[in-house]
């Protein structure tokens, strides 16, 4: 899809209805982030990912239309760099906002919206509803990344943290997300609206890796609650997953997108 005159941004919608869900990837993740699950690993095949119907977006296009993206510098499951049109990177959630009402705007997608952000993706549907919250009229946050991991990991772990991403960055084009910068298009933002809000957690451990001996596991899931409180959010914190909820249990995510778009369309 097109959404200026020198750049293009892969888009795949399915299904019908109101409100469209809109699905946001996190950090490097493309649309089929949503379309495909792991297959099982045996003697004779590996776990490559491949097309699944009971994967979140399929799932969802039986009765409800919905959508998701490449984002620039992102990289699909087989490997292969998005075809959206590169962008500089370090790039903020107000970047990512911006190029997703353009693409929505070209696409003819007017909403009413419900977004349901992943990791990084969390951040850019979070700003998105603060800024329009007129249009977003629901939203779910998949182990979502918020404000809140600056105050609830010990400062040398977001520092850390931050040297990472820095680090990562090689060619200029891969998608990194600018972790400060976005803290303070937060800070000047509009307040949190009163939207129905579903907030999923992870519950099996993991780690970030950057302080070695003093895990990140509990500053996120302190940043959970947190986000979960400041969103007045339904906080569905037994998951029985890590990280890639969508992924590791898409159904779970299904249903709770279901919740939401049952609580708006009963307001």
């Amino acid at each position: 899809m097109r959404i200026s005159t020198s750049r293009e941004v892969f888009l795949t919608c399915r299904g019908s209805g109101s409100p469209t869900v809109v699905l946001i990837s996190g950090t490097g993740g493309a649309a089929d982030e949503w379309t495909t699950l792991p297959r099982p690993q045996t003697p004779l095949t590996t776990a490559t990912p491949a097309a699944d119907p009971t994967a979140v977006l399929p799932s969802l296009s039986a009765d409800v239309r919905v959508c998701a993206y490449d984002r620039p510098g992102t990289i699909r499951e087989d490997g292969a760099t998005s075809p959206s049109t590169p962008v500089t990177q370090p790039t903020t959630a107000e970047d990512g906002v911006r190029d997703l009402r353009d693409l929505l705007r070209a696409a003819g997608e007017d909403g009413p919206l419900v977004l349901v952000g992943a990791s990084w993706g969390g951040l850019i549907a979070q700003l998105f509803t603060r800024e329009d919250p007129q249009r977003v009229v629901g939203l779910v946050l998949v182990d979502s990344a918020s404000t809140w991991l600056a105050q609830t990991f010990s400062p040398a772990q977001w520092r850390a943290w931050m040297a990472v991403i820095a680090a990562a960055r090689t060619d200029g084009t891969a998608e990194s997300p600018a972790y400060d910068p976005t803290m303070q298009e937060f800070a000047a933002a509009a307040p949190v609206p009163d939207v129905p809000t579903t907030v999923l957690s992870s519950d099996q451990p993991w780690d970030l890796g950057v302080t070695p001996g003093a895990s990140t596991w509990p500053g996120w899931l302190a940043a959970q609650d947190d986000l979960a409180r400041s969103w007045h959010a339904t906080h569905v914190s037994t998951t029985n997953s890590g990280h890639g909820i969508q992924v590791e249990r898409p159904a779970l995510v299904v249903s709770a997108i279901r919740d939401v778009l049952e609580s708006v369309r009963g307001q």
